[in-house]
């Protein structure tokens, strides 16, 4: 699972007041929910596109922190898809997770690389007994 920051000043609230109509929109139907960390997060085990198996999505909450997006997609191997005749899905599937999360965190795909890259670094930064 992954989560992802919002922009400096912006709040998830404000960018996705109903989570479950923004998960359906780009992925289709929620089927279930699922605890992560003692968060519900949504869950669609039939999404839309063909290349997605199960799509886990939601907003992860912390004490005294801004709220991130929280996004894990299970996908089936581009091979198979396009064996399927799936050539137009596969090529979508990205456009449609770049497209959620920089529509919920106004982030684009390198400003989520770039912030992932500094958290890991400050990650190997810290000593071990912090």
């Amino acid at each position: 699972m992954r989560e992802y920051k919002m922009r400096r000043g912006e709040h998830l609230d404000d960018r996705v007041p109903d989570m479950e109509a923004f998960v359906e929109e780009y992925f289709g139907a929620v089927t279930d929910t699922e605890d992560y960390n003692g968060n519900d997060l949504l869950v669609v085990d039939e999404p839309d596109n063909p290349v997605f198996e199960r799509v886990v999505a939601g907003r992860v909450t912390y004490s005294g922190k801004k709220d991130k997006l929280a996004l894990h997609i299970d996908e089936r191997p581009a091979e198979e898809v396009i064996a399927e005749g799936h050539v137009e899905a596969a090529e979508d599937a990205v456009a449609v997770k770049n497209d959620f999360l920089e529509d919920a965190t106004d982030r684009d795909a390198k400003a989520r690389r770039d912030s992932m890259k500094r958290s890991v670094e400050d990650e190997a930064d810290k000593p071990d007994n912090v």
